[in-house]
């Protein structure tokens, strides 16, 4: 067993001890997806020219609620915690480095997202007649840009955060941009087009997931923007890392 299985596994461990954003991940976007899809005017036509329900277009923006939790909540908190308590810091003094411990960590909220988001859609389709999307592999393309643009976006403030609590600050001025123009709070077809138009182009994605889902394929455009925030992200992140 190599070194990065065995921390995984450790870090795993520690993460089924407080679950909390783990069983959020899993378990809340479905659980909220669950309540709406009682309500009849939620699984009612939406009247949008695509044809979907609310219900429809609902499933999207809690895709979106998954990463944002896991890539802008959970990791950043996670790392930051790790630097306040000099964890970080002794890592660097052993043969692991503490990167090793980083990609642990992604790999744990990686996961759960994934979980997440399958469970959501298995949910919705079997549950609510929700469709599964008719371009798969752009939704899947989306999904990988998306989950990698938010996650980078997470990784910046998890990069210059001293504490567990400056973490969540920073990662907030990202957060709460993504859940709005994301449709969390408010399903896209109700926001203004104007609102939508920004949305279209801003992690992680939303409107080329929407499109993934009926079909039309998403804009390249829109998929060169996403990939443009995911690599920048990231790199703003290498670079501003400091493990102490």
């Amino acid at each position: 067993m190599n070194t990065l299985t065995k921390i995984t596994i450790t870090e795993t461990k520690l993460a089924l001890r407080t679950p909390g954003f783990v069983i959020s991940g899993l378990v809340l976007p479905t659980a909220i997806t669950a309540v709406l899809g009682v309500i009849p005017g939620i699984r009612a036509e939406s009247g949008t020219a695509t044809g979907m329900r609310f219900l429809d277009a609902w499933v999207p923006s809690m895709i979106v609620l998954t990463m944002a939790m896991m890539g802008l909540q959970s990791i950043p908190g996670i790392i930051a915690s790790y630097r306040e308590q000099g964890i970080l810091r002794r890592f660097s003094t052993t043969p692991v480095h503490p990167a090793q411990l980083l990609v642990a960590q992604l790999i744990i909220n990686v996961a759960v997202t994934i979980g997440g988001v399958g469970i959501l859609l298995v949910t919705a389709d079997v549950v609510f007649d929700v469709p599964s999307p008719r371009d798969p592999l752009g939704f899947l393309l989306t999904f990988v840009l998306g989950t990698a643009a938010i996650f980078g976006l997470g990784l910046i403030a998890a990069s210059v955060a001293k504490t567990s609590r400056a973490a969540g600050g920073i990662a907030m001025i990202a957060y709460i941009p993504v859940m709005f123009l994301g449709g969390v709070w408010l399903p896209r077809p109700l926001l203004p087009e104007v609102i939508q138009n920004i949305g279209a182009y801003f992690p992680p994605g939303v409107k080329a997931l929407e499109d993934a889902w009926t079909g039309t394929g998403a804009q390249p455009l829109q998929l060169a923007v996403l990939a443009a925030f995911a690599v920048g992200s990231c790199v703003v992140a290498a670079k501003l890392f400091r493990w102490e």
